[in-house]
């Protein structure tokens, strides 16, 4: 399995390449992306990840269908763990994603991140965003975001410009496995 690169690692703060939309079906790019997806499903809170999470410096993030399905729960009001289609849910891929809009309402969010274990604060994060990107296939989309789902375009978008949650974070403090409330629910990546 797959490390998840921790903060100290110069990949996590280098901007990351654009891919070649034509490269998008290749071997090395398509293992990248299963590579992202091993290590994001063998990691039980999260949500996201970012290539250079996983030590490749590419434009690329996954979001987790435990991220979808919290959205879907902050929709309808029905919990995440009570639906059906929790585990049927397929990851979202973005590659090359560009932010096409962010709202002016912004909130204090609680924040984590897979690439720096055990610390979370709060970060200040639009409450609704846009975002355009190509799918694993090269299928160009949109796709708008709230809530949750706004904030992980914005925590793995700045992966890709080089920065971390605790660039911008606020309070920030050590919380291991085991201090977490049961039911907690912080967001991570």
């Amino acid at each position: 399995m797959l490390d998840i690169v921790q903060n100290g690692d110069p990949v996590l703060r280098t901007t990351a390449a654009e891919i070649l939309p034509a490269d998008i079906s290749s071997p090395k790019i398509q293992k990248i992306l299963n590579d992202m997806t091993v290590a994001l499903e063998a990691q039980e809170d999260g949500v996201a990840i970012a290539a250079p999470q996983i030590g490749v410096p590419l434009r690329i993030f996954v979001v987790s269908h435990r991220a979808l399905a919290i959205e879907k729960e902050e929709e309808t009001g029905i919990p995440a763990d009570e639906t059906p289609s929790t585990k049927k849910s397929k990851n979202l891929v973005f590659i090359n994603p560009e932010i096409l809009k962010l709202s002016k309402k912004r909130h204090w969010v609680p924040e984590g991140c897979l690439s720096v274990r055990w610390l979370y604060g709060k970060v200040l994060r639009a409450e609704k965003t846009s975002v355009r990107a190509y799918d694993e296939t090269g299928k160009r989309f949109t796709r708008n975001g709230n809530g949750l789902m706004a904030q992980i375009f914005q925590h793995e978008t700045d992966h890709l410009n080089g920065a971390l949650f605790i660039d911008k974070a606020r309070g920030i403090e050590e919380i291991h496995p085991e201090d977490l409330r049961e039911g907690a629910r912080l967001s991570h990546d």
